[in-house]
């Protein structure tokens, strides 16, 4: 629904995109917010892992929680996101997330500035089948991403 040049969108609604194993639902971009930030909807499985260690070099991120919860590795430190709670994830610290709990969680995810959802889309429309790790790492290189395995 259009709202006098914006718009409103329900919860689970937007730009749906098959990207690392998680529902990950772009509500805006980049387009929309003329780059300032863009903002997804993550609805992580129970006892689901999200990404791998990495770091944004690029934007800085926040997630507040909607439902269930999520355990969060940044910095160094550990924390568990439930309901209503924020957490602000600047670039270059490394994070990675999970959900090992039974009950999905549901995150916002607020990206600035926005571009993250080129990545995502890139990684959606990697071929299907076993994920090549050599092509993910040049992915994550052309969005100024690096994966930081221990």
């Amino acid at each position: 629904m259009t709202l006098g040049g914006g718009y409103m969108l329900p919860s689970r609604d937007g730009h749906k995109i098959a990207a690392i194993g998680l529902g990950i639902t772009m509500k805006t971009d980049g387009k929309s917010t003329h780059d300032a930030y863009s903002l997804f909807e993550y609805a992580v499985p129970p006892e689901t892992d999200g990404p791998p260690p990495h770091l944004h070099t690029r934007e800085d991120e926040s997630f507040i929680c909607l439902a269930g919860r999520l355990d969060v590795h940044l910095g160094g430190e550990d924390f568990t996101l439930e309901h209503g709670d924020y957490l602000y994830l600047p670039r270059n610290v490394v994070h990675t997330f999970r959900n090992p709990y039974e009950e999905e969680s549901r995150v916002i995810s607020v990206v600035s500035p926005a571009g993250l959802e080129g990545y995502y889309q890139a990684l959606a429309d990697m071929p299907p089948g076993p994920k090549d790790i050599t092509l993910i790492k040049k992915i994550m290189a052309e969005f100024g991403l690096e994966m930081r395995l221990p």
